[in-house]
């Protein structure tokens, strides 16, 4: 879908915000592709993101899922506005085993208020990238907090 930014200077207010996401930076995750609406991102997968049995951790498959469809939904909002999860549901379709995540979010429905994404979450496994989770999310429209 081709949604318009309401702010034509997105990209930079993205990547300004980008440098003050600890967690992110914490994970390793990299956005790899910023357009209105979609977001990618993509993780070489440590020891720390595996569960006991190598399986990419359920957590970190939600927190990337969240992370693209937040900055999603935050590529489409006036400057004086910022974007926070409402809602997450997440299913798991696979054992994510590869050593490479790739996460895309996309906005379903842009709003005033609300925005809908979907977000999906790929491993690199076995020389192909194979599907396994996919999220939705209602993400909330705040506009900037007084301090």
């Amino acid at each position: 879908m081709n949604w318009q930014p309401k702010n034509p200077d997105f990209k930079r207010r993205i990547e300004t915000y980008l440098e003050k996401q600890h967690f992110m930076k914490y994970v390793g995750m990299v956005l790899c592709d910023i357009e209105p609406g979609y977001i990618t991102a993509e993780l070489d997968v440590q020891a720390f993101h595996r569960q006991q049995v190598g399986f990419l951790h359920g957590g970190v498959s939600a927190t990337i899922c969240d992370i693209v469809a937040g900055f999603a939904a935050f590529s489409l909002v006036p400057e004086d506005t910022h974007v926070v999860t409402g809602e997450l549901k997440i299913s798991y379709l696979e054992p994510g085993r590869g050593s490479k995540v790739r996460a895309t979010g996309k906005v379903i429905r842009p709003g005033r208020t609300l925005s809908f994404c979907e977000a999906e979450v790929e491993a690199y496994q076995e020389d192909r990238w194979v599907l396994i989770a996919k999220a939705t999310t209602t993400m909330v429209n705040i506009p900037n907090p007084v301090t």
